[in-house]
């Protein structure tokens, strides 16, 4: 079982390799393996999740995100990999959108901030003109 584009490779065993196999002159009893690696297993994305839970949770977007992991966890235990690359890809979504209104409330905050501060500098720097 090769993904696309790679060619299975035969490695010799045992025996001599003097050349092309059922020539004269060649070994005629070679022995081949063929090595099938079996697919990496699908990411839960837990840790991201449990940050997002913890640290920045708009709308609840972390806590869903940790029940899916939860859930593609349980599913990769099962044996499940299809659904479990499932629940983790809607579990890496959910993450993403946290984080990314997360980081915008942030900025958004910052320059909020910034702007209060330099106006007060600016209204707390002008003499006291009274004219009554």
């Amino acid at each position: 079982m090769n993904p696309l584009g790679h060619p299975a490779e035969n490695v010799p065993l045992q025996g001599r390799y003097d050349g092309l196999p059922g020539l004269p002159g060649g070994s005629t009893v070679i022995q081949y393996t063929t090595v099938n690696m079996p697919p990496e297993p699908p990411k839960d994305h837990i840790i991201w999740s449990l940050c997002c839970f913890l640290y920045s949770n708009p709308c609840c977007l972390g806590l869903a995100a940790l029940i899916f992991s939860i859930k593609a966890r349980d599913q990769k235990v099962a044996g499940d990999l299809e659904g479990a690359r499932h629940y983790g890809s809607t579990a890496r979504c959910l993450n993403i959108w946290a984080t990314v209104l997360f980081s915008i409330s942030v900025l958004i905050t910052i320059i909020i901030v910034t702007v209060i501060i330099v106006q007060l500098s600016n209204y707390s720097s002008y003499p006291y003109n009274y004219r009554g």
